[in-house]
Order: structure tokens, then C-alpha cells, then sequence
């Protein structure tokens, strides 16, 4: 997986939450509160996402083959696709159940400094993995806002992590609010509620994630900025004259197909149209380097066919991207 891919804060999100969901582990053990035996399901829940991440970008790195001649580089979309199905099934159910038991059947919490502390500890452990991937993101996001990041992004890994790092410190709030009020009341019923709130906020999150890599899945253009870049790159303004219309799509985070029609002279020899098509495939990856497969049909441009055509991106020699 490449730097842009994150696997530095999907690393350090790993050994975060491996070591928060043992000690939520012992504290609920100890203390009997469900919102710990909840926090330490979605901590489980989140340590086996990041594992599914790094999985796929491993698988993603094999090389193209005849049955799949355009690379594994979705295969980071379908991981992630994957987590936001555990994080709805595991954590956010789970929590919903375990919730709804509390409440209905509410138990005073034991040894309260159990959940208390760990919960401490584990804002603190997920502040520095949060911490990370805000560092991670902000050195590839450019000035795009954070919901644009989150719904722009090609590479997954990063808007994952973040979401899932923002959903465990609300979600540690909630349950430490939850704990507390039960503490002061003596009342076991706000552990519940508390433990609700948090399977609430996890299928939240989780149906956020769902929607946005379901659309990667499905396949998206280049972002604008690179648009526009391979525009400029196409027309060299002696034998690429135009660009008719082009396609764009991503086959993975950092492999982008280009299909575009491109006007060239008519009185052009079938080695200098060649030689252009070859030209501007070079001129298209140094502007746009992720531009790794490139298909350049030449045509003749003509004014009168692009007007009549309804369609102008599907009349031969019509204008239009």
C-alpha cells in the first residue's frame, strides 16, 4: 500500500485499539457496566477492520492477469466496503442489544474506578491515533474541507480511519457520560442508555462509510484538478488539435484509466498521427502520473457534425467531456 494509503495511522489505530479493547475488556469484567462490554466489542470490532484495510491493500499490490487485466487496485474499495458492514453488524448491533438488555434490566455498576479509568485511558490512546490520521490527511488534502475529504478521496483507508477514530472518542464520551450519570444516580439504566447511544452513533457511521466507497466501487472519474490537467496535457496545437471528448476512471486509489477522441490534422500521415497519439500519452502521465492506462482514438474534427448531434460526447468529431 502506498504512503497516500495511510497505513501508518491505520497502524497506529491498531495498536490503539487492540490495547483499549483488552482493558475495556477487564474493566467490564469487573465492573459489570455494559457500555465497557460495548466499547470493548466496537474496540474489537475496529481492530479487525484495520486488519481487513491492510489486507487489502496487500491483495491490491498483485499483478494484473488475463482474467483481470486491469489490476486488483479495487480490491481496497471492496475492504473497506467490508468494514463498514462490521462496523454496522458487530459494533453498532451488538451495542444496540447489549443497550436495550441494560435498560431493561439494569444492574448498579461495581468498582467504578475500573470503568472510569480505562475509559480515561482510552480517550487518550484514541486522541493519539485520531491525532495521527489528521497528520495523515491533511498532508494529501490539500484545501479541500474534511467533508470533502471524506467524500472526494479515491483512497479509502484514510476517510476510514478517521471516521472510525471520530465515532471511538464519541463514543468513549458517551459511555464515560453514561458510566458517570449511573454512578451519581445509583441508577443503572443511564449505562444503558449511554451503550444505546453508542450503537446509534456507529450505524451512523457506519451507513456513511457504506455510501461512500459503494460509489468507489462502482467506479469514479478523476477528480477535477486532474481533469483538467490531462485536458491541457492532450493538445499540443500542432498535430492534436482538440480534444473531442474524453472518459475518465479510477480501476483503483492511484491507477486511473483515460479514454479519450482526439481531433488531429486530416492531411497528418498514419506515422505522424502515431507519433502524436504516443506524444500525449507521455504528456498525460507526466501531468497526471496515476494515468497508467491510456487509450487515444484519433478523429477528424467537424463543427457541422458536433452541432447536429444531440449528444455532442457521442457524435463522431462532436465536442464535449
Amino acid at each position: 500500500m502506498s504512503a497516500s494509503g495511510g497505513t501508518k495511522a491505520i497502524v497506529a489505530a491498531l495498536a490503539a485499539n487492540l490495547a483499549i479493547a483488552v482493558a475495556k475488556f477487564v474493566a467490564y469484567l469487573f465492573s459489570g457496566s455494559s457500555s465497557m462490554l460495548a466499547e470493548s466489542v466496537h474496540s474489537l470490532a475496529d481492530s479487525g477492520n484495520q486488519g481487513l484495510l491492510l489486507l487489502g491493500g496487500k491483495k491490491a499490490q498483485r499483478e494484473a492477469t488475463p482474467q483481470h487485466p486491469f489490476g486488483y487496485g479495487r480490491e481496497r474499495y471492496i475492504y473497506a466496503f467490508l468494514v463498514s458492514i462490521v462496523l454496522f453488524s458487530v459494533g453498532g448491533m451488538f451495542a444496540i442489544y447489549e443497550g436495550y438488555e441494560k435498560i431493561h434490566d439494569p444492574h448498579e455498576i461495581e468498582a467504578w474506578y475500573w470503568p472510569v479509568g480505562v475509559l480515561v485511558f482510552a480517550i487518550i490512546a484514541e486522541t493519539f491515533s485520531f491525532r495521527t490520521a489528521i497528520k495523515e490527511s491533511n498532508a494529501i488534502r490539500g484545501g479541500l474541507t474534511w467533508t470533502q475529504f471524506v467524500r472526494r478521496a479515491k483512497a479509502p483507508e484514510l476517510p476510514v480511519v478517521l471516521l472510525e477514530d471520530l465515532g471511538a472518542l464519541v463514543g468513549l464520551i458517551l459511555a464515560l457520560g453514561g458510566v458517570g450519570l449511573a454512578l451519581l444516580t445509583g441508577n443503572g439504566v443511564w449505562d444503558g442508555i449511554g451503550t444505546l447511544c453508542i450503537g446509534i452513533l456507529l450505524i451512523v457511521i457506519a451507513i456513511v462509510l457504506a455510501a461512500e466507497t459503494k460509489s468507489l466501487l462502482l467506479g469514479e472519474s478523476a477528480g477535477v484538478e486532474d481533469v483538467k490537467k490531462i485536458e491541457d496535457a492532450v493538445v499540443d496545437g500542432a498535430t492534436v488539435t482538440r480534444l473531442i471528448h474524453m472518459r475518465t476512471l479510477h480501476l483503483g486509489p492511484e491507477e486511473l484509466l483515460v479514454a479519450a477522441k482526439i481531433a488531429v490534422r486530416h492531411d497528418e500521415s498514419a506515422t505522424e498521427v502515431a507519433n502524436a497519439i504516443n506524444a500525449a500519452e507521455e504528456r498525460i502521465r507526466a501531468a497526471v502520473p496515476i494515468a497508467r492506462v491510456i487509450y487515444l482514438e484519433p478523429d477528424i474534427y467537424s463543427a457541422t457534425a458536433a452541432s447536429s448531434g444531440q449528444n455532442p460526447a457521442k457524435t463522431p468529431g462532436g465536442t464535449g467531456h
